[in-house]
């Protein structure tokens, strides 16, 4: 059933656990991830990112509308989200087509023009009646802005998110969680994680709002379990759960396309399962 990030977040808050939003460019993406929800009886979120059309992956008019029947369809809550959204067009046409929820990234823009835009995209996310995420510190990684595509895995201190600045940009723009850059990287670790635990617990009180984790793929359970306890509600992933797409057909020989999409799907499957029973505290 197609839900509200809202109400997926009040489930999390609820059991104290983390809903994994995966992030899909093809169908066996979302059949992988659903048939986990479904078999472990929980919530979940599939996403798209303005990124993926941008580097030509998959396209939004293609994949939109699918995503939002097959949550319909599903037998568990489902949201459908629209990530790192950076042009308000592009993110309007996601909620014309039945997402449930948003994310507006300012976060490669000055401050006070991040705050100025995010209210904007806030008045976007009211007029549909949407979940709306935001951003404020810089993630590592791939990154979208109105220039295009970036990528710097360069990461340090000096970009992660203050707690005072992150409930500044709250009680100005009212959005309803935050993305905050504490240690993550977007795509593959080529390095460990050096996540700083205690900012997220006072990130977390300093906006009363669920803190949403980037750069999910990759952690260690441990540390996804630190991250939770400490007020993380949602978890971005995607690089990992592709790669293992990806293994499960190279370390095989297929005659026909539909076998080796099977098998990728398959692979995937099995590392969304890891994924999921991890957040929701069920491995």
């Amino acid at each position: 059933m197609l839900v509200t990030l809202k109400e997926i977040y009040e489930y999390a808050e609820k059991n104290n656990v983390a809903i994994g939003a995966f992030n899909v460019v093809n169908f066996e993406n979302i059949q992988a991830i659903l048939e986990c929800a479904e078999e472990l009886n929980v919530p979940t979120i599939i996403a798209f990112a303005q990124t993926h059309e941008e580097n030509n992956v998959m396209d939004l008019d293609t994949i939109g509308e699918v995503m939002v029947l097959m949550a319909k369809n599903a037998k568990v809550p489902v949201c459908v989200h629209l990530d790192h959204g950076v042009n308000l067009d592009y993110i309007e046409k996601s909620l014309k087509m039945g997402f449930t929820s948003m994310m507006f990234d300012g976060s490669a823009l000055p401050y006070e023009e991040n705050v100025r835009q995010t209210i904007e995209a806030v008045k976007l996310a009211r007029k549909y009646n949407v979940t709306i995420e935001a951003e404020i510190g810089k993630m590592a990684g791939i990154t979208l802005n109105n220039d295009g595509v970036t990528e710097n895995r360069a990461s340090d201190r000096s970009m992660y998110s203050d707690p005072a600045e992150a409930k500044d940009f709250v009680e100005k723009t009212g959005v309803d969680c935050l993305a905050c850059s504490f240690g993550t990287v977007h795509g593959e670790y080529t390095a460990e994680p050096n996540i700083d635990f205690e900012l997220v617990k006072e990130l977390a009180e300093a906006t009363g709002v669920p803190i949403v984790m980037h750069g999910g793929s990759g952690v260690s359970h441990e540390d996804y379990k630190k991250v939770i306890a400490n007020g993380v509600r949602k978890i971005n992933y995607f690089t990992y759960m592709d790669l293992a797409g990806g293994k499960g057909v190279s370390n095989q020989t297929f005659k026909t396309f539909h076998e080796a999409a099977f098998a990728g799907k398959e692979a995937m499957r099995k590392d969304i399962e890891s994924a999921m029973r991890c957040f929701l505290n069920k491995d």
